[in-house]
């Protein structure tokens, strides 16, 4: 079996070459790029040794030690199934983490908003870029957001200037091949008081493969960001994801993550409330079964006085799924007045499913309000007695209540094509059969 200690090099097939070969990127980028390798060589992949992967084993990752994927090639049908009908936004696509112009949909955004990619950012010298990446990175996945920050070459970025609304969404997919492991990234940089809403689909080939993602989002004062990352990855993929807010005074944000791929996922949300007056929102919805595991760990850093933030993850467990919860919500000796609700809730349908759930507080404010909670159970046999005196068959009636349960985070997704699309996914995922 392969170690990091063994083979400090995983991850790492290939690296000199192609960063001899980007001699030419912005000087900037290259040095960036150096920073990432010299860190991750000295913290290297975590292990379950570390509190944080306690129960997240990687192994897997580090025995395939994918290469970089290079020449993925994706139809239109290869995409289809990820788009979403009568959506009426630009859908931009990246194959392998690469720009794919001829599957993409670029539809005009309004006056002061700008859609681009990375790469086409580095060639103009485009200083927003420089300006922006990684600044709202507080805290680091450990090894994956270095490694990340060396490969990455593509991604998209999203500017939008002060005062503008943009209310046609941004649909944002990336599509793996399977050829090897990509490192896209997303850049969302809103103004004062600008507004956009944006989604993320995450989807692949039914291959093994690698994604390391990581997504940027940056809100100035009033800024207002509605934010959707659908993980649809194959059922044998590898997702490893960060997600990083920072967010001014008075901003309003709201992610969601809906995952339902992937035989090992980890999602990040890392959250930084640096002004007074901010709502922040973080929910998420996951589906497991077979023997995959998703582990989410979420942390909002309450650093101002006077912010809002709201957290509800669920989760469905089925077969010899397993799960994992780790939600910090932290309040700063000035952040009087923050109130802060998180709550974890997991439905468990089979005897073999597993969920390790841990939410936790850490206040040095005296003035706040705050609630944390977990309940972890099964299908309840008072529901299900209600529905089957009303003349429900019994599995009808469980098919009712997991769904319901599921429901819940879904019907909070405003845009209407993406919320009807996983319902139609649900609808095939969620029967469940004794």
């Amino acid at each position: 079996m392969t170690t990091i200690d063994t083979q400090p090099s995983v991850l790492l097939t290939g690296i000199d070459e192609f960063v001899e070969a980007r001699r030419a990127e912005p000087a900037w980028r290259r040095a960036v790029r150096t920073r990432a390798l010299d860190r991750y060589r000295e913290e290297g992949l975590p292990t379950t040794r570390d509190e944080e992967w306690l129960y997240t084993p990687i192994t897997a990752i580090v025995d395939a030690n994918p290469p970089l994927a290079t020449g993925g090639q994706a139809t239109p049908a290869d995409i289809a199934p990820f788009r979403f009908d009568d959506f009426h936004g630009p859908q931009v696509v990246f194959v392998d983490g690469r720009f794919a112009p001829d599957l993409s949909d670029l539809r005009e955004l309004p006056a002061g908003a700008r859609l681009a990619t990375i790469a086409q950012l580095l060639d103009a010298g485009d200083p927003a870029l420089e300006a922006h990446f990684g600044r709202a990175i507080q805290v680091r996945q450990r090894g994956f957001t270095a490694l990340n920050e060396a490969w990455n070459t593509d991604g998209a970025v999203i500017f939008v200037d002060d005062d503008v609304e943009v209310t046609t969404p941004v649909h944002v997919i990336y599509y793996s091949t399977g050829a090897g492991a990509s490192y896209p990234r997303t850049l969302i940089v809103v103004g004062r008081h600008a507004r956009i809403p944006v989604v993320e689909t995450f989807a692949g080939a039914e291959r093994r493969y690698f994604v390391n993602a990581v997504t940027e989002l940056v809100a100035d004062e009033g800024g207002h960001v509605d934010h959707y990352k659908v993980q649809r990855e194959s059922v044998a993929a590898h997702h490893v994801a960060s997600m990083h807010l920072h967010l001014a005074a008075t901003a309003d944000v709201a992610t969601h993550n809906i995952t339902l791929g992937g035989a090992l996922t980890r999602n990040d949300i890392n959250a930084t409330l640096a002004g007074e007056g901010i709502e922040c929102t973080v929910n998420g919805l996951y589906l497991v079964d077979g023997d995959r595991l998703v582990d989410n760990h979420t942390a909002i850093d309450h650093a101002s006085p006077r912010c809002h933030s709201f957290e509800i993850y669920k989760g469905v467990l089925n077969d010899r799924g397993r799960g994992v919860f780790n939600g910090k919500i932290f309040v700063r000796q000035d952040a009087q007045k923050t109130d802060a609700k998180q709550t974890n809730q997991v439905l468990l349908l089979s005897d073999d499913a597993t969920i390790n759930t841990k939410p936790q507080l850490e206040i040095f404010a005296d003035d706040v309000k705050c609630t944390h909670g977990a309940t972890v159970g099964q299908l309840s046999d008072e529901a299900l007695f209600y529905l089957r005196a009303r003349g429900i068959p019994k599995q009808d009636a469980r098919d009712l209540l997991v769904h319901a349960f599921a429901e819940d985070i879904v019907d909070r997704i405003r845009i209407e094509p993406v919320r009807h699309a996983l319902e139609r996914v649900l609808l095939a995922r969620l029967p469940i059969r004794e």
